[in-house]
Formats: structure tokens, sequence, C-alpha cells
């Protein structure tokens, strides 16, 4: 019975209309057994009026549940909610307790209770009404519990299919074929620029193989890792690729996934054109509050004839955030010339 969902489901419902009916049955004997089972007539006003009780005292606690499901969902909120649930519902089923007698009271042939009456009949309702919210909030932590079980292990399964496809693909093959054939060029006896490269090279293939058990990583690690990127790219295409950082210090700190900046950074330079009549801008940006990354290009399409992007870095990036629980979704634009798409920034 998911506690988000205004409405529950029809099969929910009738369910739970269905177990108040057989309690409202039960209660009869409870309430005075003896003169219920005295005739058929005995019985009838028995269960309308224990229906009667049923329905208002479980339908109220049932919306009661629901609604501090709706303001309380997270695990961690648990404790609150419990308390809230138990003191709610003790003060509401008392409530409805005593009125529902009161009201029966004022029918012609009905009988006046006592207080002590009362408060037995009080006490009386009050057990399979907190059974039933204990039954309500069991079944919710097992299905909380299984969401979550679910969650952890395609997390899991996209987090290795991210670091084949990193090591695969998504560290393009042709990045590492252009990268050897960049280095062998560069490689001469005493030349500086050999050495940075293959180190700035070293870094890359390290951060990738560091960060393959990690969920997150702090978007300081990844700018640094998307920085030796770029310089890597820059020996390559020089002064045709202009790349500009914006991000506060608020941002630094939150985490991403690994490598998911540096698969957008990837897609800008694989699929536009890069060249000194047209330069390809990137700008790499957070928000003051630090909740959010937008990373955008220069929209510049490669001429026709070469091999088209499939869409599955974007796409693995996606459904990594999703899994993650992330407080956003990861956002795609294309207007004014310009692509981006922004990345919800988690918490560490």
């Amino acid at each position: 019975m998911p506690a988000a969902s205004p409405l529950l489901p029809l099969r929910d419902r009738r369910l739970a209309l269905g177990g108040l009916v057989l309690i409202s049955l039960v209660m009869p004997l409870a309430n005075g057994g003896k003169w219920a089972f005295q005739s058929p007539a005995h019985f009838g006003i028995a269960w309308v009026c224990s229906l009667v009780y049923t329905l208002i005292i479980g339908l109220g606690n049932r919306e009661l549940w629901r609604r501090l499901q709706h303001r309380y969902p997270q695990v961690s909120q648990t404790r609150r909610r419990l308390w809230w649930l138990g003191i709610s519902s003790v003060v509401y089923t008392s409530l409805a307790t005593v009125a529902v007698t009161l009201g029966l009271g004022l029918v012609p042939g009905g009988a006046h209770a006592s207080p002590r009456a009362l408060l037995l009949i009080v006490a009386i309702n009050l057990v399979p009404t907190l059974v039933g919210l204990l039954v309500y909030e069991s079944r919710h932590s097992y299905q909380q519990w299984e969401e979550n079980q679910h969650r952890a292990d395609q997390l899991a399964r996209a987090q290795t299919q991210a670091q084949l496809d990193a090591l695969a693909q998504q560290l393009d093959p042709h990045f590492l074929f252009n990268s050897l054939n960049t280095l062998a060029a560069l490689i001469e006896p005493a030349n500086e620029p050999a050495q940075h490269y293959v180190e700035g090279l070293a870094d890359v293939y390290r951060y990738v193989l560091l960060s393959r058990e990690r969920s997150t990583v702090p978007l300081a690690e990844e700018l640094a890792f998307v920085q030796t990127y770029v310089a890597l790219q820059k020996v390559r295409f020089r002064d045709n690729i202009h790349v500009s950082y914006d991000l506060p210090s608020a941002a630094l700190g939150r985490h991403v996934a690994p490598l998911s900046v540096q698969v957008l950074v990837e897609n800008a330079l694989k699929h536009n054109e890069a060249s000194q009549a047209r330069p390809l801008h990137l700008r790499l940006a957070a928000d003051a509050a630090g909740t959010a990354l937008r990373v955008e290009n220069t929209f510049q399409p490669r001429p026709a004839g070469l091999a088209p992007g499939t869409g599955t870095g974007l796409a693995n990036v996606r459904q990594r955030y999703t899994l993650l629980g992330a407080p956003a979704p990861v956002a795609v634009e294309q207007a004014a010339g310009i692509f981006a798409v922004t990345l919800p920034l988690l918490p560490a």
C-alpha cells in the first residue's frame, strides 16, 4: 500500500474494506457475545453497531496512516512517523469510539453507556486498531526493504556496466587511438611535453580504476579528472576547444556519479565540430547553492558522413542518477545554438 499515493489501488481498498467487515463480524464476540447470539435479530443489531465502529475507526486510522506515510516517507523518519501514528491513532480511536457510542445511545432503543463502559469499549476498540496499524506498518516496511534491495541491485549492475563502458566505450576507443598517435609524435629525447602527456594519460586511467568501486565521488575529484582529460584533448585540438569553469565552493563538496561529467564533455567533443574556423566552446557551471551542475557546449554537429552517436552514454548517466535517488532527473535541453545537460548534485 504505497504511502505517497493519494489514491490507494482498487485491490488494496477492497482488501481493506473486506478486512474491516470481517473484523466487524468478530467484534460482537468481544462485546457481549451472549446477547448478540440470542437470535438472528440480536446478532444483526450487534453486527450493524460493530460495523459502524469498525468502518469509522478503521477508515479513519487508515487515512491517518496514509497521510503520515506521505509526510514522513523516508526510512530515517520512521521513528517520528511511528510516534505520531501511535499518538494520533489513540486520540482518534478514543474520540471516535465515544462519539459513536453516544450517538448510538440516541437511537430509539439504544442503551446509554456509563463512563466505565465507555472506557471498556475504547480499550476493546484500541486493540484491533493498533494490531491493524502494526500490520500496515510491517507490510510497508517490508515493501520499502524490497524496493531498497531492488534499487541496490540495480545500482550495482549499473555501476558494473558503467565501469565496463568507461574502459571499453565511454573512454572512446577513438580517443585512445588518437592519444597514442599523438604520444608517438611527441616522444623524443628530452621532450617535456611528451612526459606531461604520458603522466596525464596515466592519471586518467588511474582515476577510472580508483572510481570503479565508488557509487559517487566529490565533484572536486571529478573536476580534476575532467581538467586532465581536457588537457589531453587540447594537445590534439589545440586552441580549437575552449573550456570555462564557473563552480562555486558550495558545489565542489557535493557528489556526482563517477565519470558522468567526463562523459558529457567527451560527448561534446565527439559529436561537434572543433576547428580553427569554428572553435568549440564548453562551459561547466553550478548554481550558487550547489544543487546542480550544467555542462553546455555550442551546438555545431560534425559534417554528415561520420558515425552518429548511439546515446548510450547519456542514457547510462540518466539511469545511474535515477538509481542513486537523485533529487531531480538529469535534464537535457537544446536551444539557441547551445546543447546543455544538467546533473543534480548529490549530498556528500
